[in-house]
């Protein structure tokens, strides 16, 4: 089992005609995953090898029923093809675009949520579920193994060397998730610790923090109360100077909060397996599982 995408979603391209749409849903495609169709305005009845390409979100839905969308669409006109998936009925939806306005962001997050969609991003790898041999993002897939590690994290390239640590150490993952590096996302650590908290493939979580904002006091707060199963977390950027953005646009201090020493004190508080290097990762977890 996996959580959020499987063999069974069948996914479609937002922009699928341009450079980036076109080589990365072939991409995902090749990993396993069942890419049924793009959507490029005024390109119906074209076809990206194979892959058949539609005008609008309905009419994708209408003729393969897509239920998850990728979206590569340039960040000053991201904020529609949120929207008309989330009214086509698309369940979740994966944007990629970085750099989205963060006021077009919180409208279209609004309506997600309003209809009981999820949104994975913006500037987000995706989301991967190996044992279903279905990704849905830009993440390499040779690099994952299946297995019952769910690995979130707020940064791609950390996700990245997290999960080919794990593999080299012999851990597979169930699902992971790369949550977003924008100031403003749609999923959170929360969000997605609850799902695995239910997932029976998942027995425990890598969570991949950084400095800015609240999202893994957050998480701490929630796997102290409620997460049952063994977490290893890692936050980045502890060298950096308040009031610089290091990385992503959400990973700022800022009036002495989203500092990394608050950050690790909330989760190791909470019961989380804190490391101080990265490198440390796949040894650690592999010795929690046995």
């Amino acid at each position: 089992m996996a959580i959020l995408v499987n063999k069974e979603s069948r996914v479609i391209c937002q922009g699928i005609t341009g450079k980036n749409g076109t080589f990365h849903s072939l991409a995902c495609r090749d990993y396993g995953t069942n890419m049924v169709g793009g959507v490029t305005p005024g390109k119906q009845g074209e076809y990206v090898d194979g892959i058949p390409v539609f005008n609008t979100v309905w009419a994708a839905v209408k003729e393969t029923g897509a239920n998850v969308s990728l979206i590569f669409v340039p960040a000053a006109h991201a904020m529609d093809p949120i929207l008309e998936a989330v009214d086509a009925g698309i369940e979740v939806i994966v944007c990629i675009t970085e750099g989205i306005p963060p006021l077009d962001t919180a409208c279209a997050l609004h309506t997600v949520r309003e209809e009981g969609r999820r949104l994975i991003g913006p500037n987000t790898p995706g989301v991967i579920s190996p044992p279903e041999r279905c990704k849905v993002g830009i993440m390499p897939g040779y690099i994952h193994k299946p297995g019952p590690v769910g690995v979130i994290s707020r940064s791609g390239t950390l996700t990245y060397e997290v999960v080919d640590q794990l593999t080299k150490a012999g851990v597979g993952q169930s699902t992971c998730i790369g949550l977003g590096g924008d100031p403003v996302v749609g999923m959170s650590f929360v969000d997605v610790l609850k799902l695995f908290k239910d997932d029976p493939a998942t027995e425990a979580v890598v969570l991949i923090g950084e400095i800015g904002g609240a999202a893994e006091e957050q998480a701490a707060k929630y796997i102290k109360q409620e997460f049952n199963k063994p977490v290893v977390a890692y936050i980045a950027g502890r060298l950096a100077p308040p009031g610089k953005r290091m990385g992503h646009a959400g990973a700022i201090i800022s009036g002495g909060t989203g500092t990394a020493q608050e950050k690790i004190r909330a989760l190791s508080e909470a019961g989380a397996t804190v490391i101080d290097n990265l490198t440390q990762v796949g040894a650690v977890m592999q010795k929690i599982l046995g």
